[in-house]
């Protein structure tokens, strides 16, 4: 099993909380960006730096991953190619995208979409928390002790 991270927009502190499990399990984790990235000097964490445009990322990650992999990513769409290819996808709040709920939060994306294009204010999430970092946590090491 490798881990991926769709590391452009990934909170900070879960990536702190990504390293720190890798070290420890001994995983492998690429980290995915069209940004620049800072190279890490641990063996297990290395970085792929993709082109500018949308969906550039998501498309390498997909080509990359395998059957059982996990992808930390907070897009949805991503989230539903990964479930699709039998890998796994968890988002920087916990919660882990499957077969059982990923077509409901795919339809739910879907319309508020379509709400924002109509000129709906829809608001967005709430800034992630010290909370929601510790709930990723939390739901990344039950992940990585059932799947390891």
């Amino acid at each position: 099993m490798k881990i991926y991270i769709d590391a452009d927009a990934c909170p900070q502190l879960v990536k702190t909380h990504i390293f720190r499990a890798v070290e420890r399990r001994k995983i492998y984790l690429i980290q995915v960006a069209n940004q620049y990235i800072r190279p890490s000097n641990s063996k297990l964490i290395s970085s792929v730096l993709v082109g500018q445009g949308a969906d550039v990322a998501d498309l390498k990650i997909v080509e990359l991953l395998e059957e059982g992999d996990l992808v930390i990513t907070a897009d949805i769409p991503l989230a539903d190619l990964c479930v699709k290819k039998n890998a796994f996808a968890l988002n920087p709040r916990g919660e882990l995208y499957t077969e059982a709920n990923i077509r409901q939060r795919l339809s739910v994306r879907d319309f508020m979409t379509d709400l924002r294009q109509l000129g709906v204010e829809t608001g967005g999430p709430p800034p992630f928390s010290q909370r929601d970092g510790e709930l990723f946590a939390n739901a990344l090491d039950r992940f990585l002790t059932k799947n390891t």
